[in-house]
């Protein structure tokens, strides 16, 4: 599909990825292929590429090309899908994380406050939960939360409130009536940046993206090779937080156990001190690249008695 999604970081991600180009590598959130194909560009006649999405939009943009296969999965079940072909360890993962420009600019989807559209905002059209059956369905008590926590929304337990009041007399099925609800609470000079928070907390809970990140990231410590690359790039605070914390301490929240000499293990290091931002020029040609964050990290060698 022409204009699915312009790939953020192309040429920083792919070329820390690439470490050998008759490796094996998986591309977790294929989209519409850009980085993929820069991928195959990069690889050799006996270098191979897995493309993972669990949205049946992205298939339409499968490579035709021998050393490109596809997986219809959510990357959280990445080592569960690479095990059943019979791939048990991999050169490099990279990962693109939050919502491709196909899915932004597809009305019905949802995801975009520019579009009066139903509720829905599921990155897998087959599951069941929805935006819509979250603000009309989840307690008071379990939308301030959300708000606060993925949205970080200062005032979530007002909007909480206003939204339940609402939906006691009305049922809130599109985005119309979602603005409708708390019209009241937002003033015109934070509209975009509020509805944006918003959005994101909906699409979060939706799509359960925080606790597919932790899983995503956790087994990529058992099908990386030593030496190998991850890659992800992330978009708000709440995902690079998780990337950044996992890739330097090997956990998500905490300190790690260390050792008589301060020491810990984790199953990557870090290839750079600073994260990679796009530069102006991307920016400029692509304005959704202007939260983009890449961390790169490095597979360390195993603990001895793993060895």
């Amino acid at each position: 599909m022409k204009n699915y999604h312009e790939p953020v970081l192309l040429n920083e991600s792919v070329d820390a990825l690439i470490t050998n180009p008759n490796g094996v590598y998986v591309d977790c959130t294929f989209g519409g292929g850009g980085h993929s194909k820069k991928i195959l560009k990069a690889l050799e006649k006996n270098g191979k590429l897995w493309g993972v999405d669990q949205d049946e939009d992205a298939q339409q943009n499968i490579i035709p090309d021998q050393r490109f296969s596809f997986i219809p999965s959510n990357f959280r079940h990445i080592k569960n899908q690479l095990l059943f072909h019979q791939i048990h360890q991999v050169d490099g993962v990279l990962a693109d994380l939050g919502v491709s420009s196909h899915q932004f600019d597809t009305a019905d989807r949802g995801f975009s406050t520019r579009y009066s559209s139903q509720l829905d905002m599921r990155m897998n059209q087959n599951q069941k939960n929805t935006a819509k059956v979250v603000i009309n369905e989840y307690t008071e008590e379990k939308l301030a939360e959300i708000l606060m926590n993925y949205g970080e929304i200062r005032s979530a337990k007002k909007w909480a409130r206003e939204i339940v009041s609402y939906r006691s007399k009305n049922l809130i099925g599109t985005t119309d009536d979602l603005k409708n609800a708390l019209k009241s609470l937002i003033p015109a000079h934070k509209a975009n940046k509020l509805w944006a928070q918003l959005f994101q907390a909906l699409r979060i809970e939706v799509n359960d993206e925080l606790k597919a990140l932790e899983e995503f990231l956790l087994s990529t410590a058992s099908i990386i090779k030593p030496g190998g690359r991850l890659v992800v790039i992330s978009y708000h605070s709440l995902e690079d937080r998780l990337v950044k914390n996992f890739i330097k301490k090997g956990m998500f929240d905490g300190e790690p156990e260390r050792d008589l000499y301060g020491r810990w293990y984790a199953p990557f290091y870090p290839l750079n001190s600073k994260v990679i931002i796009p530069n102006e020029v991307e920016i400029a040609g692509n304005p959704r690249a202007r939260s983009a964050k890449l961390r790169i990290g490095i597979k360390n060698e195993p603990k001895e008695e793993e060895k």
